[in-house]
C-alpha cells in the first residue's frame, strides 16, 4: 500500500511486516505527485527550512520564481531531496505539526505513520502560514468576543455562568417533530432532522428571548475553544439588523464583508479570501435576528449570479450566501422569530426553541443563584405561582425575574419588594426590571434610607423614561433598531440616561466609527418602551395610540415572507420584504398593560387622569371591536353540538393584551363577542404563559366549551394555568404540547372534580407509564369521557394493561388512540380483554406497538366476542401469517367490524387468502388494508376481483 516505507537511519515509520525499509527521500519521490496535489502553502515551508539552516535565502528565490504552486512545489521538493535525509524527514515534520496549512495531508500522515525521530523533535516549527495565522486570529477574538453576555452598559456576566440547555427540536417544513437536539453538533449532522438536502441553512427560529442570540453565542464560544467538531476552519457572525445601516447606494466586496465586519487577516488577505473561495465547506456563518432587517433596497435587482469580487449591496450579498450562490457549501445558521417565513429552497434543517422545561429551570435556577437558601426561597416562590414559571419559561423573561429577585432579595430590599404571589403579566414584570435599573442608579446614602416607591422612583426620572421612549416610538415606526449618536442626542437623552443601563453601544457599520452606535437591550424593551412613551406624551391622539394595533391587524391576510425576489415570489410595491411584526405585537401588549385599572396610581404622577381616561377608554373600545370582527365566523365542528372558531394565529396577541389589562369588564365583554363553543388555537404558537390569557376569558363563560390547543408550547406549566376554567372544558385537545407525567396528574386531578370532559387529547407527548395511569383512573372515574387520544408517546406494556383495565370497566368510552406507543403483546392481551364483550368501545387504534403474532392472536380471539367496534387500526406491527389467519377466523364470527386495518406488517399472500376466503361469509366488512405487506403485485393480482382485500 502506499505510504508503506520506512527509513534506514532510526526514524519510525511504521511498516507491515517483511517490507523493505527506505528512506525519507525515497518516501517523498514516491508520493510525489500526492504532496505536489495537496500542498498548497509554500511560504510556510520555506520560512522553516531558512529557520533551521537547512535552506539559504538562494535556495528560496530560485522556489519563488516559479510561476505556479505546484512548480514551487516540485522544486522545493527536489532541493529538500538533494540536501539528504535529516532535511527530507524535517520537511515531513512541518506538514505534521502546520495541521492547519496542511490539514489535507493529515490522513496521509496518519497512514504512513509517521512519528519524527529524537533528533527532529528538537528542531523548532513556526507556523507563519497566513490562512492559518488567520484562523488563530480569528478563534482569539470571538472566543473574546463571546466570553461574556452584555446585558448592559455596565453589566457584564460570563457566558458560562449564565447559558443553561432549554429545548431544541427538530422539525419538518410541516412543523411535525423530527425529534430534540441533544448535542449542538447534531445541528450539522445530516442523519437526524435533514428535511431539504440542497438547502444549506439552519434555520432556528423562535419567540422573542426565548435564546436564539445566546444559542448562537455558546456555538461561537465551542467553535473558539475548539469544542464544536464539525470541521470548520473559518466562523464569520453577523447580526442583520447591521443590514438595515447601509444606504440604498452602498456596495462592498464578499472580501470586505467577511473580513472587516469579522476581523482582518494581518497577513495576505488576498491569499487567506481565495482559501475561503477554494473550501467553503470550511466556513460556518450565523447570521442572527433575519426579522430584524429594514431596508427599501430593491431586492428584485439583486443578479441570479453574483461575484464574490465585485461590489454589491450587502442586502444582495447576505441574499446570495443564503441562496448558495456564493460560497456554495458553506455551513450557516440562519436565526428569526416565530412568523417569519422563510423559502423552503434554502433550508436544510429547522429548529424550534421552545424555552426551558422544568428540569432546565431548575438547572438555571441552581446556576442563578449559588446561594443554596436564597435558590430554595426563589423555587417555593416559582413553585406557588405557576404564571410566574410559565413566564420563566422564556429565557430572557426568566433572567429579567431572577435579576429582580436577586435585587429584591439583597439585605437591602428583602423586607420592602417581593414579585406578586398572584396573576403577574408580563408588564409586571418589565415595569419591575425598570424600577430595579432606575433604583441601582441612586447614589446610597448612610444616613438616608434609598428605598423608593415605584411611583417616586419613576417621578424622579420622567424626563429620562420620556426621552428613551421617544427614541424608542421614533425607531419603532421605522422598523428601526439601531440609533446612531444623533438620534440619541435629538431624543434629548443623556449621558446620565446611558448609564441607566438600558441602551448598550454596538459596533457601528455607517461608516462614522468615530460616533458611538446604540441599540436596546432587547427588541422587547424597545416595545416597553414605545408603549411607555405612548402612555406618558400627553399630545399622542387615538391615531397614533392605536398605530401598531392597525400595522398588525395588515398582516392578518397575508403573512410576510422573507426573501421576496424573482426566484421566490413578485415583490409588493412598497412592502418590506424582511419584516416580521412581533415587535409591534409587545408594543401593543404592554400598552395593554401599561393602560390597565393597575397601573393609575402609578401614571396619575406622570400623566393627567383625563388623558389616561380617555387613552384607557380609546383602547377598550377598540379591543371590544376588535374581538367582535375576530370571531364573526365560525363553522360547525365534527363533535356534535359545538359550533367552531378557527382563529388566525395573530388572534393569541389578542388574548395577551385581553390579560394585561386584568380587567374582569374586559374580559366578560370579550367573552360575549365569542358566539362559538368550540375554540380552535391549534397551530397558533401558544406557549404556556398564554394558558393565564385562555383561562382569563374563558372562566367567564358560563356555558361547556371545547378548546383545541394542538401543535402548541403548552407544557405541564400552562396546563396548571388553565386550572381556572377546567370546570367549562368538556373538549381538551393538548396533542404535542410538551406534557409530561406531571401535567397529566393535574389533568386528573381538576377533570375528575367536575365530570363533564368528554374529549381528551394528548397524542404525542413526554407521557410514560405513570402518566397513563392517571389517564386510566380518568377513564375509570369519569363517566363522561368518550375519547382518549394518547398514541405516540412512551407508554409501555404496564401503561397499556392499566388502560385496558380502566377501559373494561368503562361504559361510555367511545374511542381509544394508542398509535406510536410500545404496549407489545402483553398490553395487547390486556386489551383483548378489554375488548370481550365491552359495549360501547367502537373505534380502537393500537397501530405501531410492537405487537407480533402472539398478541394478534389474542386480539382476534377477543373479537369474537365483540359486537361494538367498527373500526380498528393495526398498522406497524409485527403480524404475519399466523395473526392473519386468526382474523379471518374472527370475521366468519364478527359481523359488526366494518374497517380492518392491517397495513406494514409481515402478511403474505398466504396469510392474505385466508383473509380473502373469510370474506365469503362476511358482508359487513368494508375493507382489510393490507398495504406495505409481504406481498408482491403479482400476487396481488389474484385478490383483485375481492374489491374489499386492499393491497396497494
Amino acid at each position: 500500500m502506499e505510504g508503506q516505507l520506512c527509513s534506514n537511519v532510526g526514524i519510525s515509520v511504521k511498516n507491515p511486516p517483511g517490507a523493505s525499509p527506505q528512506s525519507f527521500i525515497a518516501l517523498l519521490k514516491v508520493h510525489r505527485e500526492l504532496l505536489v496535489g495537496r500542498i498548497r502553502n509554500t511560504q510556510c515551508l520555506i520560512d522553516n527550512l531558512i529557520k533551521n539552516d537547512y535552506f539559504s535565502t538562494e535556495d528560496a528565490e530560485i522556489v519563488v520564481q516559479f510561476p505556479t504552486q505546484a512548480d514551487k512545489v516540485r522544486k522545493i521538493l527536489d532541493l529538500v531531496q538533494s540536501k539528504g535525509e535529516e532535511v527530507s524527514e524535517y520537511f515531513v515534520y512541518v506538514l505534521q505539526k502546520v495541521t492547519d496549512a496542511y490539514y489535507e495531508l493529515q490522513p496521509w500522515l496518519d497512514e504512513i505513520g509517521y512519528e519524527p525521530s529524537e533528533n527532529i523533535c528538537s528542531k523548532p516549527v513556526v507556523n507563519t502560514d497566513p490562512v492559518s495565522r488567520y484562523c488563530q486570529k480569528l478563534r482569539h477574538e470571538l472566543g473574546r468576543d463571546s466570553k461574556f453576555l452584555c446585558y448592559a452598559q455596565k453589566e457584564e456576566v460570563l457566558l458560562e455562568e449564565i447559558y443553561s440547555n432549554s429545548i431544541m427540536e427538530l422539525v419538518s417544513f410541516t412543523n411535525e417533530s423530527l425529534g430534540q437536539v441533544g448535542q449542538l453538533e447534531a445541528l450539522f449532522d445530516d442523519a437526524v432532522g435533514l428535511i431539504n438536502e440542497d438547502g444549506e441553512t439552519v434555520y432556528v427560529y423562535g419567540d422573542a428571548g426565548i435564546g436564539k442570540s445566546i444559542l448562537l453565542q455558546k456555538i461561537q464560544s465551542l467553535w473558539a475553544r475548539r469544542e464544536l467538531d464539525i470541521g470548520a476552519k473559518f466562523f464569520f457572525r453577523f447580526r442583520c439588523r447591521m443590514f438595515s445601516c447601509f444606504k440604498e447606494d452602498e456596495a462592498i466586496c464578499l472580501k470586505d464583508l467577511l473580513f472587516k465586519y469579522n476581523c482582518y487577516p494581518d497577513q495576505d488577505p488576498a491569499e487567506v479570501f481565495h482559501h475561503i473561495l477554494q473550501f467553503p465547506h470550511t466556513v460556518l456563518f450565523t447570521f442572527d435576528g433575519f426579522d430584524e432587517i429594514y431596508s427599501s433596497f430593491d431586492l428584485s435587482s439583486v443578479p441570479e449570479v453574483c461575484s464574490p469580487n465585485e461590489p454589491i449591496h450587502p442586502l444582495a450579498l447576505l441574499v446570495s450566501l443564503l441562496r448558495g450562490k456564493l460560497l456554495k457549501g458553506s455551513k450557516k445558521i440562519l436565526t428569526a422569530r416565530t412568523g417569519t417565513e422563510i423559502q423552503k429552497n434554502i433550508i436544510r434543517k429547522k429548529v424550534l426553541l421552545r424555552g426551558f422545561s422544568r428540569n432546565n429551570l431548575k438547572e438555571y435556577t441552581a446556576m442563578f443563584f449559588k446561594d443554596e437558601q436564597r435558590r430554595a426561597l426563589v423555587s417555593n416562590q416559582l413553585e406557588a405561582n405557576p404564571n410566574l414559571c410559565s413566564l420563566c419559561s422564556v429565557p430572557l423573561f426568566c433572567w429579567i425575574i431572577f435579576k429582580c429577585f436577586e435585587h429584591f432579595h439583597s439585605s437591602q430590599w428583602f423586607d420592602g419588594h417581593e414579585l406578586p404571589d398572584s396573576s403577574v403579566t408580563l408588564t409586571d414584570v418589565f415595569l419591575l426590571m425598570i424600577e430595579v435599573h432606575l433604583n441601582r442608579s441612586v447614589k446610597t446614602s448612610l444616613l438616608k434610607s434609598n428605598i423608593r416607591s415605584q411611583a417616586e422612583m419613576f417621578k424622579s426620572r420622567k424626563e429620562s423614561l420620556l426621552a428613551l421612549g421617544k427614541m424608542a416610538y421614533k425607531g419603532m415606526e421605522n422598523s428601526s433598531f439601531i440609533f446612531e449618536q444623533e438620534e440619541v442626542s435629538s431624543a434629548n437623552i443623556s449621558e446620565e440616561d446611558l448609564q441607566l443601563g438600558f441602551l448598550r453601544t454596538v459596533k457601528s457599520y455607517s461608516g462614522c466609527d468615530s460616533q458611538a452606535t446604540y441599540e436596546f437591550l432587547h427588541l422587547t424593551l424597545q416595545s416597553f418602551f414605545t408603549a411607555l412613551f405612548l402612555v406618558m406624551e400627553e399630545k399622542v391622539g387615538t391615531k397614533e395610540l392605536l398605530e401598531f394595533f392597525n400595522e398588525c391587524s395588515s398582516m392578518e391576510t397575508a403573512q410576510p415572507t422573507c426573501l421576496r425576489i424573482p426566484w421566490l415570489k413578485k415583490q409588493l410595491a412598497g412592502e418590506d420584504p424582511f419584516q416580521n411584526k412581533e415587535h409591534f405585537n409587545f408594543t401593543n401588549m404592554f400598552l395593554c398593560g401599561l393602560l390597565s385599572g393597575s397601573r393609575q396610581k402609578l401614571f396619575r404622577h406622570l400623566v393627567s387622569p383625563a388623558v389616561i381616561k380617555r387613552k384607557r377608554k380609546t383602547l377598550i373600545t377598540y379591543l371590544g371591536e376588535s374581538m367582535k370582527s375576530r370571531l364573526k365566523g365560525y363553522t360547525r365542528s365534527r363533535l356534535k353540538s359545538y359550533n367552531q372558531v378557527q382563529v388566525q394565529p395573530n388572534f393569541v396577541w389578542m388574548l395577551r393584551c385581553l390579560y394585561e389589562t386584568q380587567s374582569e369588564k374586559v374580559g366578560r365583554m370579550a367573552a360575549r363577542r365569542m358566539h362559538a363553543n368550540y375554540i380552535k388555537l391549534a397551530y397558533c404558537n401558544a406557549c404556556s404563559a398564554d394558558c393565564s390569557a385562555i383561562s382569563f376569558l374563558l372562566h367567564h363563560f358560563q356555558k361547556h366549551l371545547a378548546l383545541d390547543l394542538d401543535n402548541n408550547n403548552i407544557n405541564d406549566y400552562g396546563i396548571k394555568q388553565l386550572q381556572p376554567c377546567f370546570s367549562k372544558l368538556a373538549v381538551i385537545r393538548l396533542s404535542v404540547n410538551q406534557v409530561t407525567d406531571h401535567g397529566v396528574r393535574i389533568l386528573y386531578e381538576e377533570l375528575s372534580k367536575y365530570q363533564i370532559v368528554s374529549f381528551l387529547g394528548l397524542y404525542n407527548n413526554q407521557i410514560t407509564d405513570v402518566g397513563a395511569k392517571y389517564v386510566a383512573k380518568l377513564i375509570e372515574e369519569c363517566s363522561s369521557l368518550e375519547y382518549v387520544k394518547i398514541g405516540a408517546n412512551k407508554i409501555t406494556s404496564e401503561g397499556g394493561k392499566c388502560l385496558a383495565q380502566a377501559i373494561q370497566k368503562s361504559k361510555t368510552i367511545f374511542e381509544i388512540g394508542m398509535w406510536g406507543n410500545q404496549v407489545g403483546d402483553e398490553g395487547a392481551k390486556a386489551f383483548a380483554e378489554a375488548l370481550r364483550n365491552h359495549p360501547k368501545l367502537t373505534n380502537v387504534s393500537l397501530a405501531f406497538n410492537g405487537i407480533t403474532t402472539e398478541g394478534g392472536k389474542s386480539i382476534a380471539e377477543a373479537m369474537q366476542h365483540n359486537n361494538s367496534v367498527r373500526i380498528f387500526w393495526l398498522t406497524k406491527n409485527e403480524l404475519d401469517d399466523e395473526a392473519a389467519m386468526s382474523f379471518a377466523e374472527m370475521l366468519k364470527v364478527n359481523k359488526k367490524l366494518v374497517h380492518l386495518w392491517l397495513i406494514q406488517n409481515q402478511i403474505t399472500a398466504k396469510g392474505v387468502k385466508c383473509l380473502s376466503e373469510a370474506l365469503k361469509e362476511n358482508t359487513t366488512i368494508q375493507e382489510i388494508c393490507l398495504n406495505g405487506n409481504l406481498i408482491s403485485q403479482e400476487e396481488a393480482k389474484a385478490f383483485e376481483n375481492e374489491e374489499r382485500i386492499i393491497c396497494f
